[in-house]
């Protein structure tokens, strides 16, 4: 006989267990399952005060308590005055329980009530550790998520996991906690830096080079165009950026379908061959060997590129593949390799991503262009000749690139909420102990100048 109603949304059944050695009588075992539901909509300018699709949703209490940090408060700001604001510092460095806290105090000095959701908006960093205080805050708190960035719009989005780091060690400390709806509006990547349309540009290939080739070949097709315009947002030529525009809106909703039909149904990722996970073998290692780091996009673009390389070399990919996929990123010019990832920084990566998953390398490569395989039948033999010959590739094909070098590949005060004046004193003395830094860079050539004319050359497989 029950009290009450459920305190849970759960459905589960509850069955007695025999008494083992030890115990007492009987036990009991659970077995239940919990309905999750979230959505998603496109709305071009979704502060627009003629549109209520985000008003609708605070109907009921009235108000609104948005999350943002400093940069996005200065852009959009006075587009929601009305709003009741939490600014936070944002960047790398300031995903840590300090800016966790402020939040949760936020939340409560607000006088949040049970169901009443909050609003982020910003970047994937804004929805990693708002998400996260919003998953600890009375232990569920809803939350409504608007993505500001490329990589937030294709990528985070995605996923319902959020966290911060902790000391050293990169989100470390997490949940899974899905916001109850995700607005998706790609005309915020006006005002968003050409290097970060690179570094998202990066997610996008990650997804449609292993999973979907109708997304990929676009790519090949609009690659530099898409990164220079803001997928097409700030093209001056009105015929040619309806053309644009509509390929990048096809482009982005493919790869943001194409996503969660892969990860929807392995939400908490209990499953590990994930084919999302490309990209991401060796490209944790990596991104945080040189200082400044190498920006995310970059990183997994090089472990992409490595692994193409790999795949070309077991006859997964033809030449014309292999050649077709690092046209296409360094045409836009993202980075596909680093003078830091050798022998040893491989292998360290390696090791460091087989406790990740679970004793196998689970490695996502084209087989071909546009499927995934997952390699687990290595050798480190193979796996150091693949990286010889990755390199002798890229010297021989892109020598302009200076050893595989993107543009604006490194992460700048702004990625990681430093003082400007402090980090170019730590680059400085960086550079000067390494050698290994911006200097490395190919002085700022334009992303449509990087690779649009490869030597003609054939590296040995």
């Amino acid at each position: 006989m029950s009290c009450c109603d459920p305190s849970s949304d759960m459905s589960a059944k509850v069955t007695e267990t025999p008494a083992t050695k030890n115990s007492v009588g009987t036990g009991y075992a659970v077995q239940g399952s919990e309905e999750l539901r979230y959505s998603y909509s496109f709305v071009d300018d979704i502060f627009d005060a003629n549109k209520d699709d985000l008003a609708s949703m605070y109907t009921k209490w009235g108000r609104v308590l948005c999350v943002l940090d400093e940069t996005v408060h200065s852009i959009y700001g006075s587009a929601i005055e009305t709003f009741t604001f939490h600014i936070f510092k944002g960047g790398e460095l300031n995903k840590n329980m300090d800016t966790f806290e402020g939040m949760v105090d936020a939340f409560d000095q607000f006088g949040l009530i049970r169901k009443e959701p909050v609003l982020v908006v910003g970047g994937g960093l804004a929805s990693d550790v708002c998400g996260y205080a919003c998953a600890s805050y009375r232990r569920s708190t809803n939350w409504i998520r608007v993505g500001t960035t490329l990589i937030a719009l294709i990528d985070a989005a995605i996923s319902i996991k959020v966290g911060i780091n902790h000391g050293k060690l990169k989100n470390r400390l997490g949940a899974y906690h899905a916001p109850a709806h995700t607005f998706l509006d790609f005309n915020f990547l006006k005002t968003l830096p050409e290097g970060q349309i690179r570094n998202g540009f990066a997610e996008i290939v990650k997804i449609s080079h292993v999973a979907d080739k109708t997304t990929w070949d676009l790519l090949v097709k609009y690659g530099p165009d898409l990164v220079t315009t803001g997928f097409g947002r700030k093209e001056s030529n009105k015929s040619y950026a309806q053309e644009l525009k509509q390929a990048a809106d096809t482009i982005c909703r493919r790869a943001i379908k194409v996503m969660l039909d892969l990860e929807s149904p392995n939400l908490h990722e209990i499953g590990l061959d994930r084919v999302i996970a490309s990209g991401h073998a060796v490209s944790p290692t990596l991104e945080l060997a040189p200082f400044p780091p190498l920006r995310h996009g970059h990183a997994i673009t090089v472990d992409m590129a490595w692994s193409a390389t790999l795949a070309h070399s077991r006859g997964y990919i033809t030449d014309a593949e292999r050649d077709e996929f690092f046209d296409t990123v360094t045409g836009v010019g993202l980075t596909i390799d680093h003078e830091l990832f050798d022998d040893k920084l491989m292998m360290t990566g390696v090791a460091a991503i087989l406790k990740t998953r679970d004793g196998l390398l689970r490695l996502a490569v084209p087989k071909p262009l546009g499927t995934c395989h997952f390699i687990n039948d290595y050798t480190e033999d193979e796996l150091k000749k693949a990286l010889a010959t990755h390199k002798s590739y890229i010297k021989q094909r892109y020598p302009q690139t200076n050893g595989g070098a993107g543009v604006d590949g490194y992460a700048d005060a702004g990625d990681l909420g430093a003082d400007p004046a402090e980090l170019a004193r730590r680059q400085a003395e960086s550079l000067a102990e390494t050698g290994v830094g911006k200097a490395k860079k190919p002085n700022g050539v334009p992303a449509s100048k990087v690779a649009t004319q490869p030597a003609a050359v054939k590296a040995s497989a």
